[in-house]
């Protein structure tokens, strides 16, 4: 008998959502399936992909009221919100299909008396896109437009918290006339995941979510050869110079730091300031955080919505503790958000001050609504601190003197460098990490390589 995935809304803490999880058979059923349809869909000419997926995309984008509403009960994202990452899935997809033909056109080698030389970029086979629960929609499709473009065939996963995003996915391409077989998805426990990525079927892995988690997918697929993409944790830091644009620098930080209740691997987790602005950053920055409304998430007035379960919430209320306990300052008194309430999935935003690098607060990641802000001295502190971390997914300076803050950037250890804006994704960009934040990346046109695989033609013409 199969086992059952429940999904709990953060909401209200009732079942929204149950599912079997797929057995061994259904599992290799689904397995055979894609295979089978690979072979013709890599066939397939890419004009006819491409109109496949832009109509896929149309689909999904009309049921955005449904999809958003589903959203906001599974992961809590208050439904002011939740359809700007419908809007969010149609701009990457467009941008990933109006790109396609350049990204996959071969690669021309210089003339050469007597020969023709080339490099085609082909399928790999049959990709298995993991999804995280933050952002259910925008993520996976990140992987699933590129790998399907190129001529793979796609097996979504999505997270236990979310499964209707993968079936909702799924749906909107099926109904777009794509062949059976070349997007499927599978609600699997986390066994039968590992287990799934060692069958030979499977030719590539995109996966976000945890360092933990990620520590297993690549144990799976070790001594495979195939390319595992890795999307993990982040601790991702601001710097905000002495010339920066205080109120500017205050609203995008603030809106870094809690957009999605902090819940954004690219969300702002420490904030380092220069000590001559200090004092009245902090402060614009606390009475900006205090405007917040925390609750329900499908209450339309709500700007704060839920954590995404009761043990995420209290994961970081521990870290807010432990740093008080060490001597740091909370600026937030949660009395004054009326939801929050202790061993509830609701949390008001927390600011902390006086705070350290031998706080858990600082160094470990929080995923949740707090942040931590640090006085500096000098450029070189400020650019110490921020490299003091095992992630590197992204990070900011805020200046307007803009070589000083790229010059910055410049030594900054990320994957991605902001000036004067933060947590956001540029399609046009690639995105990836350094260190525990993984390898690999996606969007852009070097999204696609993940997804390929090149195949050299060196042709004698003259004998």
């Amino acid at each position: 008998m199969a086992s059952i995935q429940k999904t709990y809304s953060p909401i209200d803490g009732s079942l929204y959502v149950e599912r079997s999880h797929a057995s061994t058979e259904q599992i290799q059923k689904t397995l055979d399936l894609s295979t089978k349809a690979q072979v013709c869909w890599k066939k397939t000419k890419l004009f006819e992909r491409k109109a496949l997926c832009t109509k896929a995309v149309e689909l999904f984008e009309a049921n955005k009221t449904q999809i958003a509403t589903e959203l906001c009960w599974q992961m809590g994202r208050p439904i002011r919100y939740a359809e700007g990452e419908v809007a969010s899935f149609a701009h990457r997809s467009n941008y990933m299909i109006s790109i396609a033909q350049e990204a996959l056109a071969p690669i021309q080698i210089k003339d050469k008396p007597g020969f023709t030389r080339y490099m085609t970029r082909e399928a790999v086979g049959v990709v298995l896109v993991v999804a995280p629960w933050n952002y259910p929609l925008h993520t996976p499709i990140n992987a699933i437009i590129p790998a399907l473009l190129a001529g793979n065939c796609v097996i979504l996963k999505h997270s236990s918290q979310t499964p209707l995003c993968a079936e909702r996915i799924v749906e909107a391409f099926e109904k777009a006339g794509l062949p059976d077989g070349v997007i499927q998805f599978l609600h699997m426990s986390h066994e039968s995941t590992e287990a799934l990525i060692k069958t030979p079927e499977i030719a590539g892995v995109a996966f976000t979510g945890s360092v933990s988690a990620g520590v297993k997918i690549e144990q799976a697929a070790a001594g495979r050869f195939i390319g595992v993409g890795l999307e993990l944790g982040g601790k991702d830091p601001a710097y905000v110079r002495e010339d920066a644009d205080l109120d500017y620098a205050v609203e995008c930080t603030v809106d870094g730091a809690f957009f999605n209740s902090g819940q954004s691997c690219c969300g702002i987790e420490r904030i380092y300031v220069h000590e001559a602005i200090y004092n009245d950053y902090v402060s614009k920055f606390v009475a900006l955080v205090k405007q917040y409304k925390l609750g329900r998430s499908d209450d339309p007035e709500t700007t704060l919505g839920p954590l995404v379960r009761n043990s995420a919430a209290e994961f970081v209320r521990n870290q807010v503790v432990d740093a008080i306990k060490q001597g740091a300052t909370p600026h937030i008194d949660p009395y004054g958000f009326a939801m929050d309430k202790k061993g509830s999935a609701y949390m008001a935003p927390q600011v902390l001050t006086d705070v350290n690098h031998s706080m858990r607060l600082m160094t470990e990641e929080s995923f949740g609504p707090v942040v931590g802000i640090m006085k500096v001295a000098s450029d070189e502190e400020a650019l110490k601190l921020m490299n003091d971390s095992e992630f590197g997914l992204s990070a900011s300076v805020f200046s307007t003197d803009i070589p000083t803050a790229v010059a910055l950037g410049e030594q900054i250890e990320t994957g991605t460098f902001f000036v004067n804006r933060c947590d956001f994704l540029d399609p046009e960009l690639a995105w990836t990490g350094v260190k525990n934040t993984g390898r690999g990346c996606t969007l852009s046109s070097q999204g696609f390589e993940a997804f390929t695989r090149l195949k050299s033609f060196h042709i004698k013409t003259k004998i």
